[in-house]
């Protein structure tokens, strides 16, 4: 694992001239996207250079806990916190990846209702269904789309 530093890298992002990214930088956007269930563009500035060398490049990629407990525990958080944006990502991404199953989702709403209050459990239910009946939408058009294939 790559020490931290006061300064990422690639504080101002790519230029079109600039240097090719660290390796740790790339290692962050690689970690990003696999959280977040889509392909993250390099970008500018101190604030994305810390999120994604440090965050996710250093940070997410400590051993001890695996992406999965990661996730549980960011999903706790947001949830708590309110962070509803953020948590519709974790939430259709952790389906994606598998690290989660819709049966986990619906308890995960029965647990943290009791600790974070049930308005915000219901509109954690209220996410979390959202985010299964996506995800099991896009699973049938994948379904359908090899059945089509598989005729041809």
């Amino acid at each position: 694992m790559a020490e931290p530093s006061d300064t990422p890298a690639s504080a101002t992002g790519p230029s079109a001239a600039g240097p090719e990214p660290s390796a740790r930088r790339r290692r962050g956007l690689e970690r990003m996207g696999e959280v977040y269930s889509f392909e993250v563009s390099d970008g500018p500035g101190d604030f994305f250079g810390y999120t994604v060398e440090h965050l996710f490049g250093d940070v997410w990629e400590r051993e001890g806990l695996s992406l999965r407990d990661r996730r549980l525990l960011l999903i706790g958080l947001m949830v708590a916190e309110g962070l509803d944006g953020t948590l519709g990502i974790q939430l259709d991404s952790s389906l994606v990846k598998g690290d989660l199953t819709a049966d986990d989702l619906r308890e995960i709403v029965i647990f943290l209702s009791h600790y974070a209050g049930w308005p915000k459990g219901a509109g954690l239910n209220s996410m979390v269904e959202t985010s299964i009946a996506r995800y099991e939408k896009a699973q049938r058009r994948l379904a359908e789309a090899d059945g089509a294939a598989e005729e041809v």
